[in-house]
């Protein structure tokens, strides 16, 4: 059975994340549904990381098995035939047997999209935070690079999450303006804990509102209590842009 690593672009409104769930409809379980009907039979698919409802992703990875002679190109052309518009396959290339999208995932890259205008685009309702106002980004910039290097993130880790060890190790967390009224937050780790990012960028705007200092947020970070930092920002606005493998 040959294993291929899969490229996939989706928007996550109206899903329920990309993990399958008991009831509504998530983005794995339509990935697995086209590829089922491609290979003839069941098709396991894992993923580099399980985005939540409402969040969206540039270019996720994934990881199957197809028991059946196909090569890569045809597997793109079927799926997208088979999945909806929302989601889309943009790449498939045959991997090593011991290829796993979530194990072997070296780092990840995540943006948060923040719309700081008086007048939210209509376009943009679904895929960014509408935060009007004024802004201190130069704060904001200067807090969110105390996230960077090997720490405990227990105070961005949504209430009651599993996880084995919240350490974390994030290489680059970077706030700036993109153009316009749309302000960037992006992050790059080794992993992320549930609402993780999330939870930086709401911590992030308390401090670009004046509501708190940069010193604060090394603080939070110290304290490892999810009581200390700011609110869960929406769903909406994040993106998982890209995900790294060794060699």
């Amino acid at each position: 059975m040959p294993t291929f690593k899969l490229t996939v672009a989706y928007d996550g409104t109206g899903f329920v994340g990309w993990q399958r769930q008991a009831s509504g409809a998530s983005v794995q379980q339509a990935l697995e549904h086209a590829l089922a009907e491609l290979a003839g039979g069941p098709v396991a698919v894992a993923g580099a990381g399980r985005t939540d409802a409402g969040v969206h992703a540039l270019a996720q990875v994934a990881s199957c098995a197809i028991d059946r002679p196909v090569d890569a190109a045809t597997i793109v052309r079927a799926v997208n035939a088979r999945l909806p518009a929302a989601i889309r396959l943009l790449a498939a290339e045959e991997a090593p047997p011991t290829f796993h999208a979530r194990f072997g995932a070296r780092a990840k890259t995540y943006q948060y999209r923040l719309w700081n205008g008086e007048v939210l685009d209509p376009f943009e309702r679904s895929y960014a935070w509408h935060v009007p106002g004024a802004l201190d980004l130069a704060a904001m910039a200067e807090a969110a690079r105390c996230l960077e290097g090997r720490h405990d993130f227990a105070a961005f880790q949504a209430a009651g999450g599993a996880a084995h060890s919240t350490e974390r190790e994030v290489m680059r967390s970077e706030v700036a303006r993109a153009a316009g009224s749309l302000v960037t937050y992006e992050v790059c780790g080794n992993g992320f804990l549930r609402h993780m990012v999330r939870a930086m960028v709401g911590s992030l705007v308390e401090i670009g509102r004046g509501r708190r200092s940069p010193a604060w947020l090394a603080d939070v970070l110290a304290a490892r209590d999810r009581t200390r930092a700011g609110p869960t920002a929406p769903a909406q606005g994040l993106f998982l842009v890209r995900v790294e493998y060794g060699d």
